[in-house]
């Protein structure tokens, strides 16, 4: 999920932890807690601070060592603990319960979209990214929103964070539903289906969709139970040659294909160099595929540049593979 909807998550359980009488009788316990859901619910994303390395770096590692099993446990310990230093005449044990909860609803709830986690590191290094709620959810996030100042308003905060979770546990179900009867169709259309990769969009009714056949990549729409197919290219696999294998080596490439298990590649050869380019077919948008990798081999069989992010036109593109006569 996105930040805000972390923050929000983390006060609205601050407010389900005053069901516990530990801490709905300690005001000092119950600040306490509250600092920690709220940290809580953001620390696995403190990973963002890798992108101020490189974006090869952050793709290859947000949501990934951060949001696994040992990062859930040190987590909780690390920020509970730090707490704890300031008000050691709280209970710890309630404190580091409710500060390793937000940190367990955070990686779970990352799980459901199209971008995933490794939650399950260290038994295995698989994206799990289940594709049914976006990564910023309006009702989600606005439903915190209402609780939150139902709560300033006076309202009972576990009662009210009580029956806000209900109604979002069953808005997942909701949503669970709705991929299995894209899913179910597109099953229907494509029977030698081996893989679909659906992206929800904030639209209720619209959602995106890579599917991945024996031969073919197909890219389509969903709107209304409706699918539409935009884009279908034949499932070509990375040739075994020089050039391949020198992009590669290529930290941008390497992220790249770490991270995403449905794209397309390319070959373009220019006078001074030859253009590999990979790009991912999830994340279609308005007729361009935002997340690619671009690396440029020149004729001594040298990388003079590499891209990989997200960028919505080839003029930004070119412009993040060089800044003058200097390459990024």
């Amino acid at each position: 999920m996105d930040t805000g909807t972390h923050i929000v998550m983390g006060i609205a359980l601050g407010g389900l932890a005053t069901l516990d009488p530990a801490v709905h009788s300690d005001p000092t316990l119950f600040n306490a807690v509250l600092v920690g859901t709220v940290i809580g619910s953001h620390a696995p994303d403190f990973d963002t601070v890798f992108k101020l390395k490189n974006n090869a770096t952050y793709i290859r590692h947000h949501r990934g060592a951060s949001h696994s099993l040992p990062a859930i446990v040190l987590w909780g310990l690390l920020v509970s603990s730090v707490i704890y230093l300031f008000v050691p005449e709280v209970s710890y044990l309630h404190l580091w319960l409710w500060t390793f909860l937000a940190v367990c609803i955070h990686v779970f709830v990352d799980l459901f979209n199209a971008y995933g986690t490794q939650a399950f590191r260290p038994f295995t290094n698989k994206w799990i990214a289940k594709g049914f709620i976006n990564t910023f959810d309006p009702y989600i996030f606005f439903l915190n929103i209402a609780g939150i100042a139902a709560w300033a308003l006076g309202a009972n905060p576990g009662y009210t964070w009580l029956i806000i979770y209900t109604v979002i546990v069953l808005y997942y179900m909701k949503r669970y539903m709705d991929k299995r009867e894209i899913v179910k169709k597109i099953m229907e259309y494509y029977p030698d289906t081996v893989e679909i990769a659906t992206s929800p969009t904030m639209k209720q009714n619209y959602w995106r969709v890579a599917i991945t056949t024996e031969d073919k990549f197909y890219v389509g729409t969903v709107e209304n139970r409706h699918i539409e197919i935009v884009d279908e290219f034949w499932k070509v696999p990375l040739p075994d040659n020089p050039i391949i294998n020198i992009a590669k080596t290529d930290k941008n490439i390497q992220a790249f294909l770490n991270f995403s298990p449905v794209y397309r590649w390319e070959i373009n050869y220019f006078d001074a160099f030859t253009e590999i380019r990979f790009i991912d077919l999830r994340y279609r948008s308005k007729s361009y595929y935002p997340f690619v990798a671009v690396v440029q081999i020149d004729e001594n069989e040298e990388i003079i540049s590499s891209y990989t992010g997200w960028i919505f036109s080839e003029h930004k593109l070119q412009r993040k593979l060089y800044v003058g006569d200097t390459t990024v």
